[in-house]
């Protein structure tokens, strides 16, 4: 167990902001064994470190992080299950608070239709509880029936998105239990790869491939 000063050196955070994270739910209440003496798990050193990278990395606001870390049981160790349970978290921090009856009325698909999307990898099903950003998935999906987009590219996107599932876990893995002294450090870093690095290559890429494309195009109407 940690003071409260201890806690503020291990995290260089200020008694305030840690007081209020206590407040906000962010950290748990301190144990009291006696009057004037609280002491925090130390657990809470990695939570706090976790609580700026969301802030600081991923800009997200103080009601976000209380909804992902809601869950008192959420714990920071070494291992590639907790990593995944933490991305799970920030990835699906909507509340899935609409039943499958409601969603198929909002999202004005059928049923054959839902289970098609979930099927092909488009849509994940959580025991027949969906969210907001669910929604906002199958009104992209119906507007790509609309104008008959080709679906091979999205078969193609979870194609894909499986194989460096695997990639990613196997070499997640690794890192993670090769040094246990700095597995927090890997940990962060894992995070930034996996929610930072992995989006800007893939949106580099379609940017490169556009401007690529444009340049072509105004070399050969040059060559005309």
């Amino acid at each position: 167990m940690l003071k409260m000063k201890e806690l503020i050196e291990q995290t260089n955070e200020s008694k305030s902001t840690l007081l209020y994270y206590v407040k906000e739910g962010l950290l748990p209440e301190p144990k009291k064994p006696k009057p004037n003496v609280h002491l925090y798990d130390k657990s809470c050193v990695e939570r706090v470190k976790f609580i700026k990278y969301l802030q600081n990395e991923l800009s997200y606001s103080i009601a976000q992080i209380k909804a992902i870390l809601e869950n008192n049981s959420f714990e920071f160790d070494n291992s590639f299950d907790t990593l995944v349970n933490s991305i799970e978290l920030i990835a699906n921090s909507d509340k899935r608070d609409i039943d499958k009856e409601s969603f198929l009325e909002l999202s004005q698909i059928s049923e054959d239709e839902l289970k098609s999307y979930i099927n092909r990898g488009y849509l994940e099903n959580f025991n027949n509880k969906f969210s907001k950003k669910e929604l906002k998935i199958v009104n992209i999906l119906q507007e790509a029936k609309r104008y008959n987009f080709d679906f091979s590219l999205l078969d193609r996107y979870v194609e894909v998105a499986k194989e460096l599932a695997t990639l990613e876990n196997d070499i997640g893995s690794k890192l993670l239990s090769d040094d246990s002294k700095t597995h927090n450090l890997r940990y962060l870093f894992l995070f930034d790869l996996i929610l930072n690095l992995k989006p800007y290559i893939f949106n580099n890429a379609t940017i490169k491939e556009h401007h690529n494309r444009v340049k072509e195009k105004i070399w050969k109407s040059y060559l005309q």
